[in-house]
């Protein structure tokens, strides 16, 4: 999605109503950021949005980008964010084979995960924790989600022999799916290390 380098554009300071309304979306979709929400979005805090190409909008807080959006789909994290609150988002990994398809923004593939280096949901994981339950879920030792994660459903994807994430899309399929199949594409357009986004000047 942002493979080309990305031209700043004028942001534009956003009203507390809306940022309101942006910080609860966020939170509910990532209930493990709750922790940190007054450190990434504090409430005086004035957020300011950039417009992007494909009808993206990036939100912008003291020149750090924090997440971006298309239409009014879901909020995905900018990488920056990820890197600074690694533990708040849902992950999968890639074995090292799969690294530099994705870091030239290739469409993530199932056997990059299903490898002997990829790492999905814990077996019997659920699909979805029950109400209240959601702060349960996390990374256990070997790298693997506590609960399975839905098409639609933004994730992060981790790398073999790396510490930090290397990109960040929304799953065209669950990862039951992705375990059962074993094949076909998981991850279409994310956000990865070194594209337009990444690069881009948001002073």
């Amino acid at each position: 999605m942002f493979k080309k380098d990305l031209t700043p554009s004028p942001k534009q300071k956003l009203k507390s109503s809306v940022q309101r309304s942006l910080r609860q979306s966020l939170l509910s979709t990532y209930p493990l950021l709750t922790p940190y929400a007054d450190e990434v979005l504090p409430k005086k805090a004035s957020l300011e949005s950039m417009k992007l190409p494909d009808r993206n909008t990036l939100y912008v807080l003291d020149s750090e980008p924090l997440f971006y959006q298309q239409d009014s789909s879901v909020l995905i994290p900018h990488l920056r964010l990820v890197h600074r609150f690694p533990q708040a988002f849902p992950t999968v990994r890639i074995d090292r084979g799969a690294i530099r398809f994705v870091l030239s923004g290739a469409t993530l593939m199932a056997p990059g995960l299903t490898s002997p280096g990829g790492r999905l949901p814990v077996e019997g994981a659920p699909k979805q924790l029950p109400e209240g339950r959601e702060m349960d879920q996390r990374v256990d030792a070997d790298g693997r989600w506590s609960r399975e994660l839905a098409k639609g459903e933004p994730v992060v994807i981790m790398a073999e022999g790396k510490q930090e994430a290397c990109a960040i899309g929304t799953l065209v399929c669950g990862t039951d799916e992705v375990k059962a199949k074993g094949k076909g594409p998981v991850v279409e357009d994310a956000h990865f290390l070194g594209d337009g986004l990444w690069n881009l000047c948001v002073d």
